[in-house]
């Protein structure tokens, strides 16, 4: 299965794969925070989730369509987080299980669920190293002007009092990278464990590389190549620094959710191995014309090489 992406759900491709045979993990998986039809990880009990209002139909692109608000809209709702919860549970047993001893896993998490995401990946058998900050350095805004909610209504007086108050939440520039590391052979020290596996520990020199400070905050921001394939597309160079940054080169790269295929070529351009997995065939289809494009310009630069 190696050097390629496969249609399906990954639960069901990653029972193709054999125990300890993976490197890394890294991949963008759902928020479970409504954000669009493949996002609604819980039991969906109202008809104006993912609808629009005039607000957001006036923004376009940016804020499409509508998730449950904060408080959710009925007393199920609370229970959003635990099922969150419950649908990583239904697949990290395998993440486990494929994952060599002291190999990594990067998750891109939600702000509202990590905490759920950092249990069930713990509560299997993980260790938490980090939390690694990504400032994207620019982020749409959806927080709404309570002013303006209540000048819609023909309240002048409280919209006058509330003029500076927003709804929602602050501008969303931070998004945190969870950072799990399989544990390693209990009765033998970590250093053993790279020795044997060439895994366990990082290359802060790759963080120079990259122009990043050797810290957890990562400040990275999307080109213009970076958008415009799925909606939650990550930067290219993002994913390569994290792939540099615990792996060598020809281990093998695994992203469960896959998308557009960042994760697939990042690990191409940089001579790691890669396995992805897409349950959408849309952007199954992306990211396999995404590979292809980079397998032939990367022969092609070969080719002139040896000529």
């Amino acid at each position: 299965m190696l050097d390629d992406i496969f249609l399906g759900d990954c639960r069901n491709l990653i029972q193709q794969l054999d125990n300890e045979s993976i490197d890394l993990i890294l991949s963008d998986i759902p928020y479970g925070i409504s954000f669009d039809s493949w996002d609604v990880l819980h039991d969906n009990k109202n008809s104006a989730l993912l609808g629009t209002s005039p607000a957001q139909e006036k923004f376009g692109k940016v804020f499409k369509s509508r998730g449950k608000p904060l408080n959710g809209w009925s007393e199920d709702d609370k229970k959003i987080p635990l099922e969150y919860y419950n649908w990583i549970k239904s697949w990290i047993d395998d993440w486990y299980r494929v994952l060599k001893p002291g190999s990594s896993v990067f998750v891109f998490a939600g702000r509202r669920l990590a905490h759920r995401c950092i249990c069930a990946f713990e509560d299997v058998g993980f260790i938490y190293k980090d939390m690694i900050g990504w400032n994207k350095l620019k982020a749409a805004h959806r927080a709404q002007h309570v002013s303006c909610v209540f000048e819609r209504r023909g309240d002048k007086n409280l919209s006058m009092k509330w003029h500076a108050w927003k709804l929602g939440n602050l501008r969303p520039i931070f998004e945190p990278i969870l950072w799990f590391m399989k544990p390693y052979k209990i009765g033998g020290a970590l250093v053993d464990n790279i020795a044997n596996f060439n895994l366990g520990a990082y290359n802060e020199k790759i963080l120079e590389k990259y122009k990043q400070e050797p810290n957890n905050l990562l400040s990275i921001q999307s080109k213009k190549e970076d958008s415009g394939l799925h909606p939650t597309q990550k930067p290219l160079s993002l994913m390569a620094l994290l792939i540099e940054l615990v792996t060598i080169e020809n281990q093998v790269v695994l992203d469960p959710f896959a998308g557009s295929g960042t994760t697939l070529v990042a690990a191409l351009n940089l001579n790691r191995h890669y396995i992805g997995f897409e349950q959408d065939e849309m952007y199954y289809q992306i990211a396999k014309e995404r590979l292809d494009k980079n397998i032939a310009a990367l022969q092609e630069n070969l080719f002139k090489q040896i000529k």
